[in-house]
């Protein structure tokens, strides 16, 4: 077989690794929230302050708010009816 006269190696040994694994993770607090007006599921991130969660139905923008606050739950998933 005739081999291809564009046939070449590369050598990239001397490139530095920039990020040999995976990129960070970053975890911002969110809450689950199943919208029952529009049948529809959204994630509720906690603002910046850290004092509330709140959202937004994507289809009917109902608003939804969570307060944090001393002796609440360890839920994180909610339905909104």
């Amino acid at each position: 077989m005739k081999s291809d006269p564009r046939d070449y190696q590369l050598d990239i040994s001397s490139i530095p690794k920039v990020n040999a694994g995976p990129a960070p993770v970053t975890t911002r607090p969110y809450l689950s929230v199943l919208f029952n007006c529009c049948k529809v599921y959204q994630r509720v991130y906690r603002d910046t302050e850290g004092s509330s969660y709140t959202g937004r139905c994507p289809k009917c923008l109902r608003t939804i708010r969570f307060v944090v606050g001393e002796g609440g739950t360890a839920g994180r998933s909610f339905v909104v009816e």
